[in-house]
């Protein structure tokens, strides 16, 4: 018969045992199940009224490996916002989306530009705010005192006109654009002083100094039309030439604020005079010299002298609308 086995009972032996599953065991990937350790807690002094989180390190988890997805900066790489601006550029949709869009503007932008072109030359444009100090105050002195000026005749290079930093006979929209802003501001004072400001007050007399200079551009524009003259001038010049005015509006104003009634008229016919001078001299180089160019043209049945009416009208019509733009503005 087989023996069977019988269990141990030698004391010793099972001692041996129990050391062995008793025993610290290292760690390999896994902590075995031991007694925790008292340890002493680090020495602190006086209480802290903010935890220092700057060097913390990254939030491990039970594994005991760092969390994925943790900047050292302090914030999650990967957020939504991130994965939102990356699918947006990874998805191709999204992208020919853009760059429809980006065509689609830059064609809008072309045709806005060639709409405005076609009623308006930028280059043109350009041509009579080329202005320096200099010029301007050649300009400003010619307005004011124009009765020792002898050359009218504006200067070409190459079959084009010098620019007016280059040549002071030129015309130019600067001197009238900043003399209508400073007239406004006068007016403006003028009436602060007599205590009759109001923004509807200011606001009418920029729309009435406006209006008639528009509508002096355009009544030269329809005689020039009708009487056939051909001649260099453009929208452009007329509404400089009518434009100048604002130079002896803002003379005329200062003069009856710093002298009352009788300054104001003697500021107006000084100003009157070397205005009407000026343009008669000015538009006589441009007008009635188209006289030998149109002589065998369509503008030969035109009488010479209807062209010199215009000239000497258009200069005549500039004391009326400067006294009727400024005398309400001094009393």
């Amino acid at each position: 018969m087989k023996e069977r086995c019988r269990p141990l009972s030698n004391p010793n032996i099972v001692s041996i045992f129990e050391q062995l599953f008793t025993m610290d065991l290292p760690q390999h990937g896994y902590r075995a199940s031991a007694k925790p350790r008292a340890r002493a807690g680090p020495h602190t002094g006086d209480p802290l009224l903010f935890a220092d989180t700057s060097s913390a390190a990254p939030p491990m988890n039970n594994q005991g490996y760092y969390t994925p997805g943790y900047s050292i900066g302090g914030a999650p790489v990967g957020g939504p916002a991130d994965a939102g601006v990356n699918n947006l550029f990874a998805d191709p949709m999204a992208s020919a989306a853009m760059m429809y869009g980006s065509s689609l503007a830059n064609q809008g932008k072309e045709i806005v530009n060639k709409e405005i072109s076609r009623y308006v030359s930028v280059n043109k444009l350009k041509y009579f705010f080329a202005v320096d100090s200099k010029y301007v105050m050649k300009k400003l002195l010619l307005l004011v005192f124009p009765y020792t000026h002898q050359d009218w005749e504006v200067r070409y290079h190459r079959d084009t006109p010098l620019t007016p930093r280059h040549d002071v006979n030129a015309d130019d929209l600067y001197i009238p654009s900043m003399a209508f802003i400073t007239y406004i501001l006068l007016a403006g004072m003028a009436l602060g002083i007599q205590k009759r400001f109001s923004p509807e007050v200011l606001g009418l007399c920029a729309s009435t100094a406006l209006v008639w200079v528009v509508i002096e551009v355009l009544v030269m524009l329809l005689c020039l039309y009708i009487l056939s003259v051909h001649s260099d001038l453009s929208i452009f010049d007329l509404f400089a030439y009518s434009g100048y005015k604002y130079v002896g509006m803002i003379f005329t104003v200062l003069g009856g604020l710093l002298f009352g009634s009788d300054g104001y008229f003697v500021a107006l016919t000084w100003s009157s005079c070397a205005l009407m001078f000026f343009i008669v001299r000015s538009l006589k180089m441009k007008i009635l010299s188209s006289l030998s160019h149109d002589s065998m043209g369509a503008g030969a049945t035109a009488k010479p002298r209807l062209r010199l009416y215009i000239t000497v009208a258009t200069a005549a019509f500039q004391p009326i609308i400067i006294y009727w733009l400024t005398s309400h503005l001094v009393r």
